[in-house]
């Protein structure tokens, strides 16, 4: 895998579809997807060429039951392929002594095929610790952005917490990165997503990218910063519903720590809920499926496929 300079205790769980407030039931999620086992599934266009999987929000340090991220950790080590962080991995400084305490006993032994992004919560300690931690893997200090590829697939790690408007060089080398790389399929993945019915809500200064993305026919955007599951329909960078070739976004910011609500149900919003697990995007030659896996214990699952642009 080459890389390119410049790329459950007690369990609390609240499926959604409607406002949700601390750890209560609720009626099924929109759209609910039976449960079953966690599988590499063969689906689509031929053999599967790769294999992505992981969360954000994730190595948080609390009393039992408070935290997921040992049982999401679990979660992994039972799955084969690169796994993704989408940023919030040490709670709750992105301290060295969090990354050790908290990120560590979870999904530390899966650090060497890990590619991370990194979040709001490692640039309250710089993100010195951050890009120590994981090294080579987190792309070059201190843009923190980068891109590999998995069989035919482009995947691009951005970084939410550094300029990305119009004139950023984020911005510019995204451009060069597209142009240069051209792929039928391309998957992005950072911390703080353009829209979100999660209690933090949309991230507009996100737009720029995502009209970058969308420009260049991208096919999936993987957000965290909400500590929820939401999968959307596919849009263009305004929110308006566009099937031929809006991206995808999911929110999989649900690696460990404390889980959230959903104070209103976003446009193009077509499945929520608000419990730990990671998802698992299996990747073809020409399209993918995803499907989100809970913590044991837990039932809720969510999975599909699509072609690619």
């Amino acid at each position: 895998m080459g890389f390119r300079s410049l790329r459950l205790g007690k369990f609390c769980a609240v499926v959604a579809v409607m406002a949700l407030a601390g750890c209560s039931k609720a009626p099924s999620p929109v759209n609910p997807s039976p449960a079953g086992p966690t599988r590499v599934v063969t689906h689509g266009t031929g053999a599967p060429v790769g294999l992505l999987v992981g969360a954000g929000d994730i190595g948080f340090c609390g009393p039992p039951g408070a935290s997921g991220a040992e049982a999401t950790g679990r979660l992994l080590d039972r799955l084969e392929g690169t796994v993704f962080t989408a940023g919030d991995n040490a709670y709750a400084s992105g301290s060295a002594e969090d990354f050790r305490r908290c990120y560590e006993p979870a999904w530390g032994r899966h650090r060497a095929r890990t590619r991370p992004a990194p979040g709001n919560h490692e640039y309250n300690s710089g993100g010195g610790p951050y890009f120590d931690y994981f090294g080579a893997n987190a792309g070059p200090v201190p843009a923190g952005y980068y891109s590999y590829d998995l069989g035919p697939w482009r995947i691009i790690s951005l970084n939410s917490e550094v300029s990305s408007g119009p004139g950023s060089a984020q911005g510019d080398w995204l451009r060069q990165e597209l142009s240069s790389n051209p792929s039928t399929c391309t998957a992005v993945y950072w911390h703080r997503p353009l829209f979100s019915s999660g209690s933090h809500g949309d991230n507009p200064d996100m737009r720029e990218l995502w009209r970058t993305l969308y420009a260049s026919n991208v096919d999936v955007v993987i957000n965290g910063h909400d500590h929820i599951y939401e999968r959307f329909a596919p849009q263009d960078p305004d929110g308006r519903f566009e099937p031929a070739r809006g991206i995808r976004e999911f929110i999989v910011g649900t690696g460990g720590a404390s889980l959230y609500g959903f104070p209103s149900a976003h446009a193009n919003s077509e499945i929520r809920a608000a419990v730990w697990g990671v998802a698992v995007f299996t990747l073809f030659d020409g399209g993918y499926r995803w499907e989100f896996t809970p913590v044991e214990g837990q039932t809720f699952q969510d999975s599909g496929s699509a072609v690619c642009h």
